[in-house]
C-alpha cells in the first residue's frame, strides 16, 4: 500500500548537495512558470483593455500556461523530477516518492518562485497589479473546490501516468507535453469559474504581491485533496497490483 511507503525523512537531507540542488531547481522552475503564465494574463489585459475575461483572453491564457508548464517541468525533471506545483509533489509523498523532509523544501522554494516572479512582473510592469486568483460571481466556494479537486485530480493522475509509473518506458517529452496540455485544457474549462489553479504555489504568489487572500484556502484545498486522491487511485490499482502480479509470476 502506498500509505507504508510514507516516509520522513531525516533533517540531514536538508543539508544534502543533491537535495538543495533539486530545491533550487524547483525554485526557479516556478519562477519561470508564473512569470510567462501571470505575465500573459497581464500583457492581454494590457494590451486589450482587460480582455484577459473574454473567451479569446481565456484561450490566450491556457496556450500560454501549457506552454510554460512545458519548459518548466522539462528543465527541472532531470534535477528535481519538475513538479513545478506543492500538490503534484503532495501527490509524490502520499504514493511514497519523496521524503515529507524533501517535500517541505520543494513547497518553500515553489511558494518563493511564485512570490518572487510576481514581483519581478510588478517591477518590470512599472506596478501593474498581479491579480490574485478569485472566484466568478455564482460560483461558490464549493463548486471552486470542486472544479479543483477534479482538475489537479487528472492533473496528477497524468503525473503519475506519464513520470511516475515505472512502467512507462522512455517517454521522453511526452510528459512535459502531457502534463502542460492538461493544465491548459483545464483552464478552459474551470478558467471562467475559478481562474483554475491547481497549483497553490501559482495562487500565493499573486495573492502575496496584491495583498488579497479572498478564498484563498480554496486554491489550497482542492489542489491538495484532488492530487492525494489521484495519487493513491494510481498506486493502489496500477503500480501496486503490477508489482504484485510480477512477484507472483515471479514464484512460477
Amino acid at each position: 500500500m502506498p500509505i507504508s511507503r510514507i516516509a520522513v525523512g531525516s533533517l540531514a537531507e536538508a543539508s544534502q548537495p543533491e537535495a538543495l540542488k533539486a530545491t533550487l531547481a524547483e525554485f526557479i522552475s516556478m519562477l519561470i512558470f508564473v512569470f510567462a503564465g501571470e505575465g500573459s494574463g497581464m500583457a492581454f489585459a494590457k494590451l486589450t483593455n482587460n480582455g484577459s475575461t473574454t473567451p479569446t483572453g481565456l484561450i490566450a491564457e491556457a496556450i500560454a500556461h501549457a506552454f510554460a508548464l512545458f519548459v518548466a517541468v522539462s528543465v527541472g525533471a532531470n534535477i528535481s523530477g519538475g513538479h513545478v506545483n506543492p500538490a503534484v509533489t503532495f501527490g509524490a509523498f502520499v504514493g511514497g516518492h519523496i521524503t515529507l523532509i524533501r517535500s517541505i523544501l520543494y513547497w518553500i522554494a515553489q511558494l518563493l518562485g511564485s512570490v518572487v516572479a510576481c514581483l519581478l512582473l510588478r517591477l518590470a510592469t512599472g506596478g501593474l497589479e498581479t491579480s490574485a486568483f478569485a472566484l466568478s460571481s455564482g460560483v461558490t466556494v464549493w463548486n471552486a473546490v470542486v472544479f479543483e479537486i477534479v482538475m489537479t485530480f487528472g492533473l496528477v493522475y497524468t503525473v503519475y501516468a506519464t513520470a511516475v509509473d515505472p512502467k512507462r518506458g522512455n517517454l521522453g517529452i511526452i510528459a512535459p507535453i502531457a502534463i502542460g496540455f492538461i493544465v491548459g485544457a483545464n483552464i478552459l474549462a474551470g478558467g471562467a469559474f475559478d481562474g483554475a489553479s491547481m497549483n497553490p504555489a501559482v495562487s500565493f504568489g499573486p495573492a502575496v504581491v496584491s495583498w488579497t487572500w479572498d478564498s484563498h484556502w480554496v486554491f489550497w484545498l482542492g489542489p491538495f485533496v484532488g492530487a492525494g486522491i489521484a495519487a493513491l487511485i494510481y498506486e493502489i490499482l496500477f503500480i501496486n497490483q503490477s508489482h504484485e502480479q510480477l512477484r507472483t509470476s515471479a514464484e512460477y
